[in-house]
């Protein structure tokens, strides 16, 4: 465990030192992981939350980042590859990436949703304006967690550790882009 820590440390840190990656998969195979893993996460987040889906269908659209790596040691850093769907339908491919300073050690891979109430919502996703103050959390998901998730700004998100549950993730300073198919 100590190991793979270390490992996703260095990753994430290099990613964002070095700007982060093209935000769609440059190969076909590379494409149809991302969706596998896409619909395997989303699977495992409809078992923790069986009200899920219902929330995601009132929605107007939502991105799903099945693996976020994030890590830190001093200087830190979080990068991940996603999906981007209107009314149920992908439209693209999304990646975030969040930098942070301080005394901080560790690491840790989580699944993140960002659900859009509305069209302006997304289409400031779209446009590369959706950033998270340093504040913002996510609500951790778990049985009814959808059922009580509230928008800010249009926007919600729920997240879950590989690992278990986070009892709240913090997601201030997350950038993202988004590549239309």
């Amino acid at each position: 465990m100590y190991k793979r820590i270390m490992q996703m440390l260095g990753v994430v840190t290099g990613l964002v030192i070095l700007g982060g990656c093209a935000t769609a998969p440059s190969s076909q195979e590379g494409r149809a992981a991302l969706t596998r893993d896409v619909g395997t996460a989303l699977a495992k987040a409809k078992v923790q939350d069986p009200e899920l889906q219902g929330f995601l269908d009132k929605a107007y659209g939502y991105a799903i980042f099945p693996s976020v790596g994030k890590g830190a040691v001093g200087v830190g850093g979080a990068y991940g590859k996603g999906e981007v769907f209107e009314r149920g339908k992908q439209i693209g491919y999304c990646d975030m990436t969040q930098a942070t300073i301080g005394l901080a050690l560790g690491g840790q891979a989580f699944t993140e949703i960002i659900v859009f109430e509305n069209q302006a919502a997304l289409d400031n996703f779209k446009n590369g304006n959706l950033k998270f103050a340093a504040q913002a959390t996510a609500t951790a998901l778990k049985a009814g967690a959808s059922a009580n998730a509230k928008y800010t700004e249009g926007v919600s998100v729920l997240t879950a550790s590989e690992e278990g549950l986070m009892a709240e993730a913090a997601i201030g300073g997350q950038t993202f882009s988004f590549q239309p198919l």
